[in-house]
């Protein structure tokens, strides 16, 4: 079984009966399958084949399984710690009725306003249960948000999540800079590790392409739309959507501010805001906002000097090689 796909009818190490294919990632793939011991539908989630056998891809999955012993949230999506052995790795956890919130968007851009603010209100709830719990999502984007039949949400994967608890992520290939570009914060662009606050900075990157259509900063070479963060601000939200609220693009500003120090300190307090706009008080954000320093050559500058790095390597690599061949072969002699 853990050298093939799983089909439906097939039975993943004597427990559970595989369903449909309901969706397909990048580096994963969800199942829907019937637990044969209790009978209950559960998800389950496993690497790709061509990431199954690679250290880091263990480790996400291992990292998301304790991740989730500790949370215990309406909002987070529940995952069933198996202490049993398994034949390949993988993750059981709870099944919800819905759709992830990147293909509600899809179908309705942009979103209501007070609709946007109510998910993002929950959000700001599920973001308050993993601060108590000593833990940073640094993933948040509308595919890991799961936004349920019955009105509820859930937020999911956990595989890059900072928890105060467990060991840094430092395997070769994985970057300091985690997160998904479009909604990463400034200091995760930058390297750092950053805490809650930059969990905060993604939910108003989300908000704002749920109430504007468009993400805060867009462009088709990612490095540029990196810089653009780090230097500048995005474009007022009332501009792009003039039947926004004044209330909500303050909101949206306060969460997008580039220093940590300057956005929400907590998402109880952007919760607050979320749900009484009386509350919210007009500091006039929109007027002060920089535009963002972007060079359309950066992009192929940075590309430059790693493909530079590389060949350097492998040059090093190379030279190294010979000396070896050539000392050897001289004390062959």
């Amino acid at each position: 079984m853990a050298t093939s796909e799983l089909v439906p009818g097939a039975v993943l190490d004597g427990r559970f009966e595989i369903g449909e294919l309901v969706n397909r990632g990048g580096m994963a793939c969800i199942y829907r399958a019937v637990d044969l011991r209790s009978g209950a539908t559960v998800a389950l989630k496993l690497p790709l084949l061509q990431y199954e056998t690679e250290p880091l891809t263990f480790t996400r999955f291992q990292r998301e399984e304790e991740i989730g012993r500790r949370l215990n949230h309406p909002y987070i999506l529940k995952v069933t710690v198996n202490e049993e052995p398994k034949s390949r790795p993988y993750l059981v956890m709870e099944w919800v009725d819905g759709q992830p919130l990147h293909i509600v968007l899809a179908a309705r851009k942009p979103m209501p306003e007070a609709e946007a603010a109510a998910i993002a209100a929950k959000v700001c709830a599920a973001l308050a249960h993993l601060r108590e719990q000593g833990i940073v999502h640094r993933d948040l984007k509308p595919e890991n948000i799961m936004i349920c039949r019955d009105g509820s949400i859930r937020l999911l994967d956990f595989g890059i999540a900072k928890d105060d608890h467990l060991r840094r992520l430092t395997f070769a290939g994985l970057t300091p800079t985690l997160g998904t570009p479009d909604y990463m914060a400034p200091e995760q662009v930058s390297g750092r590790r950053g805490d809650h606050r930059s969990d905060i900075y993604s939910l108003g990157a989300i908000l704002y392409e749920l109430t504007t259509g468009h993400r805060p900063f867009e462009g088709d070479n990612v490095y540029v739309v990196m810089n653009a963060r780090t230097s500048g601000d995005p474009a007022a939200p009332r501009k792009v959507n003039a039947e926004l609220t004044p209330a909500i693009e303050e909101i949206m500003l306060h969460a997008l501010s580039r220093d940590p120090a300057d956005r929400y300190a907590t998402a109880e307090a952007m919760a607050a805001e979320l749900t009484n706009y009386n509350s919210v008080i007009l500091t006039g954000r929109h007027r002060n906002l920089v535009v963002p320093r972007v060079d359309p050559s950066e992009g192929w500058v940075m590309r430059g000097v790693l493909i530079g790095a590389i060949v350097v390597i492998v040059q090093l690599l190379g030279f190294g090689l010979l000396f070896w061949y050539f000392t050897k072969a001289h004390r062959g002699h």
